[in-house]
């Protein structure tokens, strides 16, 4: 039997082939387990320790799976990690560390956490199917499991091309919502700092000087909100596996900031609780490619507890109070997937 089971959704990126035939891997990285590959700092421990920190499952092709089906779940109060207060403070210390110039922007992410009885299963599905899920699906082992309903790719390759769309930038999924985002000078500049970090990221795995940015701040709906997607891409340099991937993308910028290794020395001054199995990668490697989503909308379930992660960029146009009204915004559809 496997350590671990990923089950994906219709539309999932693993080729048909006859039972029995070798289909690819799944993997999930965690946060932690990112900043660790390139040296940085990992931060606070895990909520959620019994999640591992990578998980690789090889999976030969199968009929698919009937739909998850549990009874007697029942969700208790969340529980935030730290108060709004907390959370605003944490923002503004970013900005003093801005005007100190030792960091330019840092992602802070807060968390929170509920108890629970009966089977999670159902649930988590419920959270793997919400609008606007390029990578829905769950993944569980023993005592755990992570659903994860990211619109973000992280990195991709085929044929010899590496990808990678950071999203940055959000407001309500309306008419004015959009516009006030397009006109946005903190959104944008916000935005295209990650976009020069994610070019120099690929620049690290890529032939010389074919780093391009294809789209730029272009805005996707995901659920009620409007977010600012951009396309980097590059001509993969030959020899270069997955390992020397994952070590040039993870984490990714958009959910630790610029310059990477200071932000993330930031998050783990900062932040209360670790990030877990959230801000890391899940997806699929074959024959095919490699298709890696970033781990942001994902929520953890434990033996006794379900947990969940959002939060933002911070810059020094960042006001404490939009920013931690952003992250709220982020975790809602999780929290109403998870209630059904």
């Amino acid at each position: 039997m496997p350590v671990a089971d990923l089950s994906l959704l219709p539309g999932g990126s693993c080729p048909g082939g006859p039972d029995g035939s070798l289909c690819g891997a799944a993997v999930l990285l965690s946060g932690a387990g990112g900043a660790a590959a390139i040296g940085a700092p990992t931060g606070a421990p895990s909520p959620s320790p019994a999640v591992p920190d990578l998980v690789v499952v090889v999976y030969e092709h199968c009929p698919p799976a009937a739909p998850a089906v549990s009874g007697g779940w029942r969700l208790g109060a969340w529980a935030p990690s730290w108060s709004t207060r907390q959370h605003a403070e944490a923002v503004a210390s970013v900005r003093a560390a801005i005007g100190r110039g030792d960091v330019y922007q840092v992602n802070v992410v807060g968390h929170w956490s509920a108890s629970y009885t009966g089977d999670p299963s159902a649930a988590l599905e419920r959270v793997a199917a919400i609008e606007g899920a390029v990578y829905g699906g769950v993944v569980s082992g023993d005592g755990w499991a992570v659903a994860c309903a990211s619109p973000e790719t992280l990195v991709s390759v085929a044929a010899g091309r590496v990808q990678s769309r950071p999203i940055k930038g959000t407001r309500p999924a309306t008419e004015q919502g959009r516009r006030e985002l397009l006109a946005s000078a903190k959104e944008r500049a916000e935005h295209i700092m990650i976009v020069d970090l994610v070019r120099n990221d690929l620049a690290l795995v890529a032939r010389t000087g074919s780093v391009r940015v294809e789209e730029l701040f272009a805005l996707r709906r995901w659920v009620g909100l409007w977010q600012a997607e951009s396309v980097v891409a590059a001509d993969l340099s030959g020899g270069v596996g997955l390992a020397g991937v994952l070590r040039a993308v993870a984490p990714g910028g958009s959910v630790t900031g610029a310059p990477k290794r200071a932000a993330l020395a930031e998050v783990a001054r900062l932040e209360r609780v670790g990030r877990g199995p959230s801000m890391g990668a899940v997806g699929w490697v074959s024959a095919f490619g490699v298709d890696l989503g970033l781990t942001i909308r994902t929520v953890a379930a434990d033996g006794d507890r379900v947990h969940v992660w959002a939060g933002g960029g911070i810059t020094w146009g960042s006001e404490p109070a939009a920013e931690v009204a952003e992250a709220a915004a982020k975790a809602g559809p999780l929290f109403g997937a998870l209630r059904g």
